[in-house]
């Protein structure tokens, strides 16, 4: 039986590929998945299709990497989470309806429009990056109403020169400012 690996090869930085993973890519077949392939990535959706058709037989193994969102928290030097307290992982779009009522720390991937310019509450922070872990990385934080504006433009002008972006961000409650 053939096996195929899956395997997060992290945020963008080189060194956060895993042992785990170097030593899974030595002579075997593998997907290279940016981040984590369990985590808001298709890949695993669209090798559960292929083994369903039954055209090729093969296993595969899933290798963890080091997803944006640690890489974010670890790059600020924040914990995502507060002591006993839940955290909302959600995209752009489910962001853009509404911010959620049940928790004060929510992490948004997946979001080309900016989707926290919508939110008025002044008591909440934001801890932003793009192209983490990479040399053109950028953080931005503070309170979110300050720099909301700021984050457009520093996303729409490295968008505009590199012709992409990969970004994620954490929305934390806070005291009012």
């Amino acid at each position: 039986m053939r096996k195929v690996f899956i395997i997060g090869i992290g945020a963008g930085n080189p060194d956060y590929i895993t042992v785990q993973a170097i030593n899974a890519l030595n002579e075997r077949g593998a997907f290279l998945v940016w981040g984590d392939p369990s985590l808001y990535d298709s890949t695993l959706r669209i090798i559960d299709r292929i083994i369903a058709r039954g055209t090729v037989a093969f296993e595969y193994e899933v290798v963890p990497g080091i997803s944006s969102i640690q890489a974010l928290a670890a790059r600020h030097k924040i914990t995502l989470n507060r002591i006993g307290q839940p955290i909302h992982i959600t995209t752009g779009r489910k962001l853009s309806e509404h911010l959620p009522d049940d928790s004060d720390d929510v992490v948004v991937m997946l979001d080309g429009e900016c989707s926290f310019k919508n939110i008025s509450d002044p008591s909440i922070d934001i801890y932003w990056g793009a192209y983490i872990g990479t040399e053109d990385e950028i953080l931005v934080s503070g309170n979110l109403k300050a720099r909301m504006h700021e984050i457009e433009r520093i996303r729409s002008e490295a968008k505009g020169k590199k012709g992409w972006i990969m970004d994620t961000y954490l929305l934390r409650k806070t005291a009012a400012h």
